[in-house]
């Protein structure tokens, strides 16, 4: 019996040593693939910019408009006001909303944006971490027109899952405002 045992287990040890080393897999990414990006002029009462055409627009009234992006679950919104008296109020509403955000973001950067060719300042929120805006911004003339606008997407934010898309979508709100021209 003893012999049986010691025979069974060498042949186990034998079969099992001859075998390749196993290796784990190594870590992959998940390839995300968004549309090139094609733009086309979007042209309201108070103001002309560059979109890109994969977005689709609803204009609910003069003063706000929403770009959705529907394969990326996104939109970003937009929202005009008229300065008049209130320019420093507009500001200081646009920087509170966007450090909003703060308690549940890694970092807020501030990216500021001057064209005065176009008569167009303004300033981009880059927010990082898992907030639920990932881009905000605002765009003004100082005199006549203020446009602000955010970035959401339609889940829980998670900023590993949602970080390339927040990335394709950010640069279209740069080219938002990139393009912006009076009206």
């Amino acid at each position: 019996m003893k012999h049986k045992i010691l025979i069974v287990l060498s042949i186990l040890f034998v079969s099992l040593g001859c075998k390749e080393e196993v290796l784990p897999k190594p870590k992959a990414m998940l390839r995300l693939e968004f549309p090139k990006s094609e733009y086309g002029k979007l042209d309201t009462k108070n103001f002309v910019f560059d979109m890109n055409r994969v977005a689709k627009v609803e204009i609910k009234n003069d003063n706000a408009i929403t770009v959705d992006y529907p394969t990326i679950k996104g939109s970003i919104y937009i929202t005009h006001k008229e300065v008049g008296d209130n320019l420093n109020t507009l500001l200081l509403d646009s920087q509170k909303l966007s450090y909003e955000h703060a308690s549940k973001a890694d970092n807020i950067v501030e990216q500021p944006f001057i064209n005065p060719e176009k008569e167009v300042y303004g300033m981009f929120y880059e927010v990082t971490g898992n907030a639920a805006s990932q881009a905000q911004f605002y765009v003004t003339d100082s005199i006549n027109h203020f446009v602000t606008g955010s970035l959401y997407f339609y889940a829980k934010p998670n900023y590993d899952s949602i970080y390339p898309a927040a990335n394709y979508l950010q640069k279209d709100i740069r080219r938002i405002m990139e393009s912006m021209e009076w009206k």
